[in-house]
């Protein structure tokens, strides 16, 4: 890769602190260079390229293909299977899944705009605007690498995204798989009830400290990630893992503090911090695509358009698998919900035990083969 195709990095002046970026110890080449060692691990052929939109906007992008899933000249592809990550994560984090799901048929992952080593935009700060702008550049995707119709799945935010794409755009997904999709319940109101006259549900959390609580009271007035650019290279020996329920990673030495667990999930292949750093440098770089979640999101954990709202819009036809964590944040009983919406469509919902929000890495061979089970039922 030469370097005029690298993604450029920007100074962070959309907070107003010039100074963040001079010594936070990460750039694009430490984050290509860790993705590279994790990819690595991959067995089956990787191709990984710059995609340029017609914006000039540039999405990384990673095909994965087995010698199992070609095809004799002449005959069709089965239908390629695309994944889309959640907030703050990139295509590297899907390494225990993409061996086993290539084998059947293309497996391509992408990095969302304005995360990992896509391009950086400027977000609008109107939430409908924002996800538009996220919609359509995954279009563009598309239609770049020449995909017409794909298998859609989406982790968290990207669940979102792909439930929203695939609204506007039913043609081009045969199914539309949805794993711990964030923003689709309503925010609850204390003593209120949900837009459906149902009383909505409150997510049980294990509780915070009050430290805890003060810090993220102030961080609600920052881009979710600022905790990473401002931390630098320093750790607060203060905060323990056992403190912290937030979904999000906070600081470059903080993340192995917040995110021991996550480290956990990748140990077999890697006995150093090498997942942790990756997450790290995807996420100390200038913001952009956080600035777009934050725009959309109320608290950080609740859309300010949700999800319920809209997703009977998608067509009986489409079918829909949603597939939760048996332990995550995420309340997998919004799943009903989304049945009730859809009576005359095909909607499957599977809880996987033993797996928080990020089922992917949590019980990599329950995801794997429920993910490919789906599959085998298009092609």
């Amino acid at each position: 890769m030469s370097s005029k195709d690298e993604v450029q990095e920007h100074n962070d002046t959309g907070s107003g602190w010039w100074w963040w970026p001079s010594w936070r110890p990460t750039s694009t080449s430490l984050l290509k260079t860790t993705e590279a060692r994790i990819l690595a691990c991959v067995k089956n052929d990787v191709w990984a390229r710059f995609v340029t939109l017609p914006t000039q906007d540039k999405i990384w992008t990673v095909t994965v293909t087995s010698r199992r899933s070609r095809k004799p000249d002449g005959t069709d592809l089965p239908t390629p299977l695309v994944m889309v990550h959640g907030f703050g994560g990139g295509v590297a984090l899907w390494v225990r899944n993409l061996d086993a799901l290539c084998l059947s048929r293309p497996v391509l992952t992408f990095d969302l705009l304005g995360f990992g080593r896509s391009s950086r935009p400027h977000f609008p700060s109107d939430p409908a605007l924002a996800e538009a702008q996220w919609v359509r550049s995954i279009e563009q995707w598309r239609q770049a690498v020449g995909v017409e119709r794909m298998i859609l799945l989406g982790h968290s935010l990207g669940g979102y995204l792909a439930t929203s794409y695939a609204i506007q755009y039913p043609e081009r997904v045969s199914h539309l798989i949805l794993v711990d999709p964030w923003g689709f319940p309503e925010q609850p109101q204390a003593g209120g009830e949900g837009s459906e006259g149902q009383r909505s549900e409150v997510v049980k959390r294990p509780p915070l400290s009050a430290w805890v609580k003060a810090v993220t009271s102030v961080l609600s007035f920052f881009n979710p990630l600022a905790a990473v650019r401002v931390a630098g290279p320093w750790v607060n020996s203060q905060i323990t893992h056992s403190e912290c329920s937030l979904p999000f990673p906070i600081g470059p030495g903080l993340v192995n503090r917040f995110r021991l667990d996550f480290r956990s999930k990748f140990e077999d292949l890697f006995e150093d911090d090498t997942v942790t750093r990756y997450i790290y440098h995807c996420n100390a770089q200038s913001p952009s695509g956080e600035v777009a979640f934050r725009a959309m999101s109320e608290a950080l954990t609740w859309a300010k358009r949700p999800m319920l709202v809209r997703v009977g819009q998608l067509p009986p036809r489409l079918p829909l698998s949603l597939l939760y964590g048996g332990r995550s944040w995420i309340d997998s009983s919004t799943g009903k919900r989304v049945e009730l919406l859809r009576p005359q469509g095909h909607t499957h919902i599977q809880v996987i035990d033993d797996a928080s929000h990020n089922v992917y890495a949590d019980q990599p061979d329950v995801f794997n083969r429920a993910v490919k089970n789906i599959c085998d039922t298009v092609d």
